[in-house]
């Protein structure tokens, strides 16, 4: 038996979901314990076969809960300059929302 899933655009970028997959995505800016809905959906596929949008599907979407904002992994980015003495070393954590999906909807 195969699970049904989808493939979503969110933040410029495409995800495969299921159903109860926890996946983190660019920040939405959606408070904590909301429902949100992802409308681009690109492509549906499951036991029926495959469906696939020209570039979205019509009326399809994906339901998710929100579980909140969390950091990504810190970055280093270091700038050198050989012979001038030249070092700068910073780091950068990027923020995502992690989402729970609860139901795909074709």
């Amino acid at each position: 038996m195969t699970a049904i899933y989808a493939i979503v655009e969110t933040g410029g970028k495409q995800y495969r979901v299921t159903e109860g997959l926890t996946l983190d995505v660019e920040l939405l800016g959606v408070p904590d314990g909301d429902t949100v809905e992802l409308d681009k959906v690109l492509l549906i596929g499951g036991e029926s076969g495959i469906t696939v949008g020209a570039p979205y599907l019509e009326g399809a979407k994906v339901v998710a809960d929100v579980a909140g904002e969390v950091k990504g992994e810190k970055i280093i980015v270091f700038k050198y300059k050989s012979k001038v003495r030249y070092r700068r070393k910073t780091g950068h954590r990027q923020h995502f929302t992690r989402i729970q999906i609860k139901s795909i909807q074709a």
